[in-house]
């Protein structure tokens, strides 16, 4: 039986936008937003924030922002299975 946590556990929607830049966009489950948030910033580095309610954060080479309200927004990543990958490295 695994009990390891899994994305699922995580993340309500994610998102893809039209337009030349894609951006990514996940939504995180209301009751798991703390914890990813929490677990996210352990991991990421900052490279800006806002009133600590948004942060610009970068992971190896993609670049982010994160809403405390429970909202990423990842910038230029290639479609929905690269932020399954980046985000199961940020969050498990």
């Amino acid at each position: 039986m695994n009990t390891s946590p899994s994305l699922d556990e995580y993340i309500a929607r994610i998102e893809e936008t039209c337009g030349e830049e894609k951006n990514i966009i996940v939504h995180f489950k209301y009751d798991k937003k703390d914890e990813a948030t929490t677990r996210i910033l352990k991991k990421a580095r900052v490279e800006k924030t806002i009133a600590g309610i948004i942060f610009d954060l970068k992971y190896e080479n993609i670049s982010f922002r994160l809403y405390m309200t429970g909202k990423a927004i990842f910038k230029n990543l290639k479609g929905r299975s690269e932020a399954q990958k980046v985000l199961a490295e940020l969050l498990l």
